[in-house]
């Protein structure tokens, strides 16, 4: 299990920790810097959304490590059980279905999902095959036919803290035989969302 922690000043005795898909490491990580919050992060691999069995187990886990009523999560509801999960150890979640409504908000995500579009953040477009492979295995046809059932184009998100993943999102865009989009997007939302959850918390 992928456990990246960054420890930041507290205050007073307080100690709370943020548990997070990695898939918006970097701009967590820039927020949590930028605003002083005073949390212990800790990132979980963003392929676990594959599999549910893994997905709770690795989530329940990491909040395991640490006292009860002390956590903050930030996932959608990848797991069909995931308020479940998390009201047994008194964590609080982040508002969203899932990481990109939370990095784009509701309204955009559900415009640009009902035309048809597929979101390719620059993790997953790093780790497409590792992630692809072992599910539709190496064949080309199955891919396209399966993506463009239910998409008609790959939108590649970047934001203030992405590098460039011009290359791999044009893998993607190739292997899909989807067209590649690209919206460019700030960290507003997701700041608004974490302070919110970090807030009830009483991180903040």
């Amino acid at each position: 299990m992928d456990d990246t922690r960054t420890t930041l000043p507290f205050r007073h005795d307080e100690r709370n920790t943020l548990v997070s898909c990695s898939i918006l490491k970097k701009e967590i990580l820039f927020l949590v810097a930028r605003n002083g919050w005073p949390v212990d992060t800790v990132f979980l691999p963003s392929s676990l959304h594959t599999s549910f069995e893994k997905l709770e187990h690795c989530l329940a886990a990491a909040i395991d490590r640490y006292p009860c009523g002390t956590v903050s999560v930030m996932y959608g509801t990848c797991h069909p059980l995931m308020d479940s999960i998390l009201e047994k150890r008194r964590a609080v979640r982040t508002s969203g279905q899932n990481c990109v409504s939370i990095l784009i908000g509701e309204k955009m995500f559900t415009e640009q999902l009902s035309h048809g579009a597929f979101f390719l953040l620059e993790e997953w477009a790093h780790t497409w095959d590792e992630v692809t492979v072992p599910i539709f295995g190496s064949n080309p046809d199955l891919i396209k036919r399966i993506f463009g059932e239910e998409h008609t184009r790959i939108l590649a998100i970047r934001t203030p803290c992405s590098s460039p993943f011009e290359d791999q999102a044009n893998y993607v865009s190739e292997q899909t035989g989807l067209p590649l989009q690209w919206i460019d997007v700030s960290l507003d939302t997701l700041e608004e969302v974490l302070r919110e959850t970090l807030a009830r918390r009483g991180s903040i």
